[in-house]
């Protein structure tokens, strides 16, 4: 059941970026020349190179084509206090959704029509809003070098393996992961239900459209709970890092206890009282 959303009026990246987030991306920024490599010499062959694939192979959403999903980028927009970037929707049988932002062309999210297929439109806003997550934290140069490492590194027309270390693979790697908790707090903050947000990690768990009537919300919070408890121990926390340390996105479970924990937090209460506060003074604006 939909209800009203507060509209956050004046939020800013940092009231609700995770702090792994933060470490990891100024780890990045310690790396010389980083930032003005993906800028000036993968930039502009990538930022090509996708615009071109989607502009032909997907469809792009507007009032007019698809004005559902318009409405519920719009909104979510809205509520992040975010101009709104184009949306595409791409047949593919794998459930994903991916976000590509250089400064040049206009940023753009995709989604694929399988993960469309396996949610509401509550969970639909949920994702885009995670991807809008990552246009508000700027996190468009390394997401950049991100996107090609995992969906396009066997297609450009240069040897990525070539220009990119190993090293730096694994640390590009290791901020995707932080800068998704961070983006899951955008989910929660334009969706203002965290069990919305946890059941699309639930049904990116284990579901398919013939399952998802038979899922349970409340006993997959349970299994995220357990899963974080294995962190008591060493050894669990060796195997948990192990098992997530080739991942482009941390596990599902471990995503859907952070979302837990922080709807439960003074921080994010205070968060959204808040920004509320701002838009009922009138700051509210139209995109």
């Amino acid at each position: 059941m939909s209800f009203p959303k507060s509209t956050l009026i004046g939020l800013k990246a940092d009231q609700f970026r995770h702090p792994l987030d933060l470490e990891a991306t100024n780890a990045l920024k310690q790396l010389p020349g980083l930032d003005l490599a993906i800028r000036t010499l993968l930039g502009p062959v990538a930022e090509q190179f996708f615009y071109l694939e989607n502009i032909a192979s997907s469809i792009l959403v507007s009032e007019q084509q698809l004005p559902d999903l318009h409405k519920l980028l719009i909104e979510a927009s809205r509520i992040l206090d975010l101009e709104a970037p184009q949306l595409y929707v791409r047949q593919h049988p794998v459930p994903n959704a991916y976000t590509f932002a250089m400064r040049g062309r206009q940023p753009f999210i995709v989604m694929h029509t399988s993960l469309i297929e396996l949610l509401t439109p509550e969970e639909i806003q949920a994702v885009i809003a995670h991807e809008l997550g990552h246009l508000k934290c700027d996190h468009s140069v390394y997401l950049t070098l991100a996107n090609v490492l995992v969906l396009a590194a066997g297609q450009l027309p240069f040897p990525i393996g070539g220009v990119i270390t190993q090293g730096l693979q694994a640390q590009i790697m290791n901020w995707v992961r932080c800068a998704e908790f961070t983006c899951d707090r955008a989910a929660l903050l334009a969706t203002q239900n965290p069990r919305i947000t946890m059941s699309v990690m639930m049904k990116l768990t284990g579901g398919s459209p013939s399952l998802v009537k038979q899922l349970n919300l409340d006993a997959f919070i349970a299994q995220a709970r357990a899963y974080d408890d294995i962190s008591k121990t060493e050894m669990g926390e060796m195997l948990k890092q192990l098992q997530t340390v080739q991942l482009s996105h941390p596990v599902p479970v471990l995503r859907a206890r952070e979302i837990d924990r922080w709807a439960s937090s003074q921080e994010y209460q205070s968060l959204i009282a808040e920004r509320t506060k701002e838009a009922s003074r009138g700051g509210w604006r139209n995109w």
